[in-house]
């Protein structure tokens, strides 16, 4: 894990910018802790630069932003490509039509849940946040379905992790052991959430069958 707060400390007066491009780095699944720099940054912006606060909420909100749009457009243009290549197909690295089956049934599930999905896994760390979006971006996603939903997301994030650090200052490392708590309780009840959509779709199945 990078140390980001080395990096963001030692170069106060440019956290907007250092913020931003941190949080951009995370969207290429660099081992950054996106919920670390926004809280490390507000409390510079409570205690250090606080004429900087607004600039460093922006750089803050807007490298979430736009660190999601990256996974989103590595899975639809990345990733796509690269598993449906020629070069994978005629060396049978991957079966294509195994691969199409398998995404048919991820589509079929964000038809259904993926607005809920997209918008729960912004709050889920651990790579489950990046890996719901660069899936969205493989299903192929309506990006205007994406873009609102992810914003809405983002946003709420974004003001309860600035807020935290900011309302705390220099004390921002006590709520650290807390956030990382959260993380856990917030993977918990995604996983719990998923499995009950799992189960219940198998006995409804079940159920509907002579």
């Amino acid at each position: 894990m990078i140390d980001v707060q080395g990096i963001i400390v030692g170069l106060a007066p440019f956290t907007h910018y250092i913020s931003f491009g941190l949080i951009i780095l995370a969207g290429f699944n660099i081992p950054i802790s996106e919920d670390v720099v926004f809280i490390i940054s507000a409390s510079i912006a409570a205690t250090t630069v606080p004429q900087n606060a607004p600039y460093i909420f922006a750089g803050c909100f807007l490298g979430a932003y736009l660190s999601d749009i990256v996974a989103y457009a590595i899975g639809r243009y990345g990733i796509n490509k690269i598993v449906f290549s020629k070069i994978m197909i005629r060396s049978k690295i991957v079966d294509r039509e195994k691969i199409e089956d398998k995404i048919k049934i991820i589509r079929g599930y964000f038809d259904r849940y993926g607005g809920k999905t997209l918008f729960f896994a912004r709050f889920v760390p651990f790579g489950v946040r990046n890996i719901t979006f660069m899936t969205c971006g493989l299903i192929k996603m309506k990006i205007a379905k994406f873009l609102i939903i992810d914003l809405c997301a983002a946003t709420c994030t974004s003001i309860i992790l600035f807020y935290l650090g900011y309302t705390f200052g220099n004390n921002y490392e006590m709520i650290l052991p807390y956030v990382s708590r959260y993380k856990f309780i917030i993977f918990g009840i995604f996983i719990s959430i998923v499995i009950l959509i799992i189960f219940r779709k198998k006995i409804t199945k079940r159920s509907a069958a002579p």
